[in-house]
């Protein structure tokens, strides 16, 4: 029996609705079900041919399961070895090498000391910044926003200098971005399923969350729309990831690849609504079946690595 499993924390559409979904195909010689994961043995395989995680990124005793289970033959969706890895700067800087638009984006030391270290651990950082060139690079209105994170948390926009640094003054000891703006007169949200489906879905960061996700999901063209699905598809495949959201805002024609780290993306019927739901349930639930019953091995191998070492040759020919 080939077994699919799925580990999620607060959610409670999707993870079901997944499962029902899987089973009610009837598939031969395969079962899907919710785990349930005790003290967990090194080295000993999980017994799931297949599993999807939802929570491990908030979970570290489920992102070491995980890896476990990854070195034990299981295949995880998604890779719990390039999830631990990533993060959105890397990504911003990794999209911005494969031709995708991204907005100007700097990384900014931390405004506290994180925990155990003290001004002496900072000695090779640059004090004071040279806060005038990067506002000249990023420009106003712009984002501060977390390196790695999600769900729209820490997240502030500023509009000067003095906006800018009243929000720094709050971020403690995070590690922050600060992006240029994009006023957009579009913009989407894009299911990403296997790195070959893909539903572009039009959204609306301004409205409250339950009223995001815009019935009306077509662009303007259908160039832009093809656009899209072709940048989902070359980010996607470049970071390996096979369950995925990615964020574009388009202003004046081009779309801007804003927020591409959701390897557990919101799949709740209440937000994404019931059209979108059905669709990512079944688009999931097949690419789960396909893997499943197919001879894959678990490649740990970063496919991002390929475009370091494509990066490193283009930089040494600069030299």
């Amino acid at each position: 029996m080939r077994k699919i499993g799925i580990i999620y924390g607060m959610e409670s559409s999707f993870p079901p609705a997944l499962v029902d979904r899987i089973n009610s195909k009837a598939v031969p010689g395969v079962i899907a079900e919710h785990i349930r994961i005790g003290g967990v043995k090194m080295a000993e395989p999980s017994g799931y041919r297949l599993i999807i995680d939802r929570i491990s990124h908030d979970i570290e005793f489920y992102r070491a399961y995980l890896k476990n289970a990854v070195l034990t033959g299981t295949i995880v969706i998604n890779n719990p070895f390039w999830w631990s890895a990533d993060d959105k700067f890397f990504n911003y800087a990794l999209a911005s090498q494969l031709g995708v638009a991204i907005p100007h984006t700097v990384v900014l030391p931390h405004k506290e000391h994180p925990s155990g270290t003290t001004a002496q651990s900072m000695r090779n950082l640059a004090f004071p910044l040279n806060w005038d060139e990067i506002f000249e690079y990023i420009g106003f209105p712009a984002f501060l926003k977390p390196f790695s994170g999600g769900g729209w948390k820490h997240v502030y926009k500023v509009n000067s200098r003095q906006e800018f640094f009243a929000a720094y003054d709050q971020t403690g000891s995070l590690c922050m971005t600060l992006q240029s703006a994009v006023d957009f007169d579009e913009y989407f949200r894009c299911y990403v399923i296997g790195q070959e489906k893909v539903r572009v879905m039009k959204y609306d960061p301004r409205q409250p969350h339950h009223l995001r996700y815009v019935k009306d999901s077509r662009a303007s063209s259908q160039e832009l729309h093809e656009r899209v699905v072709r940048d989902c598809l070359t980010l996607c495949r470049a970071l390996g990831y096979d369950f995925n959201t990615v964020e574009f805002a388009v202003q004046k024609g081009v779309p801007y690849a804003i927020d591409f780290l959701n390897p557990a993306p919101d799949a709740d019927l209440y937000s994404v609504g019931e059209e979108n739901f059905h669709w990512v349930v079944d688009s999931v639930a097949q690419l789960a079946l396909d893997k499943a019953l197919s001879d894959q091995e678990m490649n740990t191998h970063f496919h991002w690595s390929h475009y370091l070492g494509h990066a490193s040759k283009h930089a040494a020919a600069l030299s």
